[in-house]
């Protein structure tokens, strides 16, 4: 008779679900007023998040009822068909441009993003290839170049959407497995001095990226160009005072803030929320990530912690990213905030990653 397994982590169930509320709530919110505009619909958003979303829930549901030693049978395929996907969103005419980047595929209004799943395929398959016992991650030229050169290839193929943003989280999600996996701290020094270089290159190579670095730093240099998306961003959190201006109160989701219902919708929430609204939300990424990064440090198996690593540092990486553009200290990257943000690919591959991590929490210590 099998011995029948512990419950998930509650903590980290309870902090999922509650982003996910929270982030029902402020789509709605945070987009009702464009939504009217451009499509008569003050529930356009929503409607649609929620579709995603219980879409999401059942797939993380499945996930975290399957063993997460089953996807190490499908790794490898998994990341073939995400490379696939890569190269036929660049074909003109099947790749879908929206903001300026090749990055959907689909029909009309509904489409997924190749990048997104190329997020969960790249720590699926870098956890199966690293948690080998023969794998010597310690060894520059065989064990470090290899897995660098794979993820280097896939970052490639979405920098040329281009999409610098998904591209930098699925970069640093995939570092954050190799570190796990053991790799000596010379070689990643060594590597960062490099990817330095190589991503000063990236932004000088593409005149729109350095107006972004020089609006950041200066954004009252050229405010309705360049500065104009941070500036609106720190006018909704500023007012925002300690309780908020009240739920469906921003002003700035009037058209000041660009995609208020996505990348700036950690403003609005602070805005209508006020600090204590966003503390809330910090607090519950923070006890997601606590518990996330317990899974990784105590269960019994080298891939599940690799791969609750990746999945929790994927989380970990877009939190800082997209709050950190939201407040001024980072360039405008194009960054949604998990399970906050509007978006369906993302939020439903982000719920079921979340799933696999449940599962993984079941065999923790």
């Amino acid at each position: 008779m099998n011995k029948k397994l512990p419950a998930p982590d509650l903590w980290l169930l309870i902090s999922i679900l509650a982003l996910l509320t929270i982030g029902m709530v402020m789509v709605y919110s945070a987009g009702s007023v464009l939504a009217f505009h451009d499509y008569g619909d003050s529930f356009y958003f929503v409607k649609r998040q929620l579709l995603f979303a219980v879409l999401g829930l059942g797939a993380m549901y499945v996930t975290a009822h399957i063993d997460f030693k089953v996807w190490k049978k499908y790794a490898k395929l998994g990341l073939l068909l995400c490379f696939v996907m890569l190269v036929i969103v660049l074909i003109p005419g099947v790749g879908v441009v929206r903001g300026g980047a090749r990055s959907w595929l689909g029909i009309s209004s509904f489409g997924i993003q190749p990048s997104e799943f190329m997020k969960l395929g790249m720590i699926l398959f870098l956890s199966k290839w690293l948690s080998r016992d023969d794998y010597q991650i310690s060894s520059f030229t065989k064990g470090l170049l290899p897995p660098l050169g794979l993820i280097g290839l896939a970052f490639g193929l979405i920098m040329l959407q281009p999409d610098l943003g998904t591209g930098a989280v699925m970069l640093a999600a995939a570092l954050m497995i190799v570190f796990a996996a053991g790799a000596q701290m010379k070689h990643l020094g060594f590597l960062a001095l490099g990817g330095a270089a190589g991503f000063v290159g990236l932004i000088l190579a593409a005149p729109y990226r350095l107006k972004r670095i020089t609006g950041f730093l200066d954004p009252w240099s050229d405010p309705l160009g360049t500065g104009y998306q941070i500036i609106q961003s720190l006018y909704a959190i500023g007012p925002g005072g300690l309780g908020g201006l009240g739920l469906g109160m921003s002003r700035q989701k009037y058209s000041y803030v660009p995609e208020p219902q996505t990348d700036f919708i950690f403003a609005i929430l602070a805005e209508e929320l006020g600090f204590i609204g966003g503390v809330i939300v910090l607090l519950l990424f923070m006890i997601l990530i606590w518990r996330g990064m317990r899974t990784a440090m105590t269960v019994n198996n080298s891939f599940g912690s690799l791969l609750a690593a990746g999945i929790i540092g994927m989380v970990a990486i877009q939190v800082i990213i997209n709050i950190g553009v939201v407040i001024g200290l980072m360039p405008v990257t194009g960054i949604t905030l998990p399970l906050i943000s509007y978006g369906g690919s993302s939020l439903t591959l982000m719920l079921t990653a979340l799933g696999i991590l449940l599962n993984i929490s079941r065999y923790a210590r």
